[in-house]
């Protein structure tokens, strides 16, 4: 944990002494954004595998329920990206153009977006039925 504080402390550094603005700006932005990413994805691994071990001691079965879910997670994100259109934005004016694989990303997480939302108000309202059912 201390290496990575101190990688990213690092990085920060540099970044304000190489500057953000001007002819080298681009490349402290990118060393920072990448960065996150890489932080991000150990931040989600660290969850997921950490979970998957301390349900599987303490209950052995459980392995089984959450390799399903996760499979399942990972079948509904390979739905989205491969039903994600990856469009240029409409009206999207700049000489630099995404490219079609960064588009299809972008789509595919504004979709997998959409998707999370209406189930979680979906959730709430028969929760709140089936609570309200219940409780009668």
């Amino acid at each position: 944990m201390w290496a990575l504080a101190l990688i990213s402390v690092v990085i920060v550094v540099w970044g304000f002494i190489q500057g953000f603005t001007g002819a080298n700006g681009d490349a402290p932005v990118s060393v920072l954004l990448n960065w996150a990413y890489i932080m991000t994805f150990i931040a989600i691994a660290i969850v997921v595998i950490g979970g998957i071990v301390v349900a599987t001691i303490n209950n052995p079965k459980s392995f089984l329920k959450i390799l399903v879910g996760l499979v399942i997670v990972a079948a509904i994100c390979a739905v989205v990206y491969l039903t994600a259109p990856g469009k240029p934005a409409v009206g999207y004016v700049s000489e630099h153009l995404p490219s079609h694989d960064a588009l299809k990303l972008t789509d595919s997480i504004l979709n997998l977006t959409y998707l999370t939302s209406v189930l979680a108000i979906i959730s709430i309202v028969v929760g709140e039925i089936v609570s309200a059912v219940r409780n009668k």
